[in-house]
């Protein structure tokens, strides 16, 4: 782990060694789509951080507000991947709210109950084509 305030470290490969994604690719897909914020600003792959930057990570449902407490070049285990960051309390009350939302919600979030026949597949591309043009 690198420590110091002074220490600087790309966001793509300290999302990976924090493992908040599976490869430094994926990671580099979600801040190039705005997934990832810095301070309330969208960032580059390129971009350094440093020990106390913020980040606000979107993860399918979940949003996450961390605060960054240590710096690794490293992917490793899972209890030394989460020693490099702080979930702020706010994020964390905000994402079981919503988990819990989406568990009352039930069956209205998700698939379909079955899949569209013939006419509902050509309905389905008939609208698609029409909004394309």
């Amino acid at each position: 782990m690198t420590e110091g305030s002074t220490a600087k470290l790309r966001v793509d490969k300290w999302l990976w060694a924090a493992r908040f994604f599976k490869t430094r690719s994926l990671a580099k897909a979600a801040i190039e789509g705005g997934k990832v914020q810095l301070e309330g600003q969208r960032v580059k792959v390129s971009r350094e951080i440093s020990v106390g930057d913020q980040l606000r990570i979107r993860q399918g449902w979940d949003e996450r507000d961390i605060i960054v407490m240590a710096l690794s070049d490293q992917r490793r285990g899972a209890p030394e991947a989460q020693a490099l960051y702080l979930e702020t309390g706010e994020s964390i009350a905000r994402r079981e709210q919503s988990a819990q939302a989406r568990k009352l919600a039930g069956g209205m979030i998700g698939r379909p109950a079955k899949k569209p026949d013939k006419r509902a597949r050509r309905q389905i591309h008939r609208f698609q084509n029409l909004n394309d043009e």
